[in-house]
């Protein structure tokens, strides 16, 4: 008799494990593949809170690159302003990386949060519900950019570990001046009032509707500063690419600095165009410093059509460099002999000098656009070694 009612209670304790053990399989079943880096990007770039994100992470089964080539990307696609978020998330991460199971992290996490349980990460309402509901497939019509692009990332390799550059953006200035070097369109007035002015064709509003990191200033018509140019033809003039201030914020103690540069999901980019560069900037005047320039019509920067070959006379100086294609649109850089100090910065440069392109891209820094409106800005020290 004793021996039957301990049975049916084993039996019993074995049914309720199970059944208590169901939301979890459940939300194994659904979940279907590990989360990855580019899911927690994703998510980031979408907005979601910390919260949310932290919740599935100690749901799901993870699947997390946590290299610091991997940190640097994820911190960098949070921006400074989310540096806490993005040290939380990491944390997270690597500790699910490291090996304890959903279930195990959610206990961790959760005890003494008012006794949430694995439940939790399928059922909506709930932070980490919200989170997967993010990521889970949405009509065509209907799916959102964010899981599926992301602004270009370079990270500076030192000291064993990384340390993410935040993504610039140029001003765009229009002068007669031909563009025989950038050292003498560094003399040019025109130009360094124009891109002291922020008079560029990047607006605010593309910047925004990409979500990017990119700062903007509005478009000012530049006929109002060269209407003497204007006739009954469209003139050709010089556009130069110009960075704000004299003087970079990162400064290398080594003349010989290694980068990890990824460009793959950039919006509206096919990675197999472009290829990363090292250039030298020109400082003018004591208020910007000078990243390149081109020939053009005098309204190629508001023109849709993709007809503008920026890159086939492009003026700029650039480094020889030593160049590692890792994966489509991830390579290894570093320059190919030491550097003398003075500014420079990463690009992204088209393989293809005759490549066209649409000049209201270009202008609005979006599209094929984006690799001549973004760099990544470093300065070597004197006393570098």
């Amino acid at each position: 008799m004793i021996g039957r009612k301990v049975l049916r209670r084993a039996a019993l304790a074995v049914v309720t494990a199970a059944m208590a053990a169901l939301p979890c399989v459940l939300a194994a079943q659904r979940a279907q593949k590990p989360l990855t880096n580019a899911d927690v990007t994703a998510m980031v770039q979408l907005g979601l809170p910390a919260q949310p994100i932290l919740d599935l992470i100690r749901c799901r089964t993870p699947g997390f690159d946590v290299s610091p080539q991997a940190k640097a990307a994820l911190f960098a696609a949070g921006g400074a302003a989310r540096a806490g978020d993005m040290q939380r998330i990491w944390e997270a991460m690597t500790n699910a990386a490291r090996g304890s199971a959903p279930g195990q992290r959610i206990a961790q996490a959760t005890h003494g949060r008012g006794g949430e349980d694995a439940g939790s990460c399928s059922q909506p309402g709930t932070p980490a519900g919200a989170a997967a509901a993010a990521l889970s497939p949405a009509p065509a019509a209907a799916k959102p950019r964010g899981p599926y692009w992301a602004m270009p990332t370079v990270a500076l390799l030192a000291g064993g570990g990384t340390q993410a550059l935040a993504m610039e953006k140029t001003q765009l200035a229009q002068t007669k001046t031909k563009p025989q070097s950038l050292a003498g369109l560094a003399e040019d007035t025109a130009v360094t009032q124009g891109l002291q002015a922020g008079i560029n064709t990047a607006t605010q509003s593309a910047a925004e509707h990409m979500s990017s990191q990119l700062g903007s200033s509005a478009v000012m018509q530049a006929g109002a500063v060269f209407g003497g140019l204007m006739g009954h033809r469209t003139p050709d003039v010089t556009y130069v690419w110009g960075v704000p201030g004299p003087a970079s914020s990162n400064v290398l103690q080594t003349t010989m600095p290694a980068f990890q540069v990824d460009f793959a999901r950039a919006p509206g980019v096919n990675p197999d165009d472009f290829v990363p560069e090292i250039v030298k900037l020109t400082p003018a005047q004591n208020t910007c410093r000078l990243v390149g320039a081109t020939r053009g019509k005098q309204d190629a920067a508001s023109q849709d059509a993709a007809d503008w070959q920026v890159y086939s006379g492009f003026v700029e100086d650039r480094v020889g460099v030593e160049l590692r294609k890792q994966a489509r649109g991830e390579y290894a850089l570093s320059p190919a002999s030491p550097l003398v100090p003075g500014e420079y910065a990463v690009v992204l440069r088209p393989v293809r000098r005759n490549q066209k392109f649409s000049g209201g891209d270009v202008s609005r820094g979006q599209g094929a656009g984006l690799m001549f409106d973004a760099l990544w800005t470093f300065s070597v020290a004197d006393t570098a070694q």
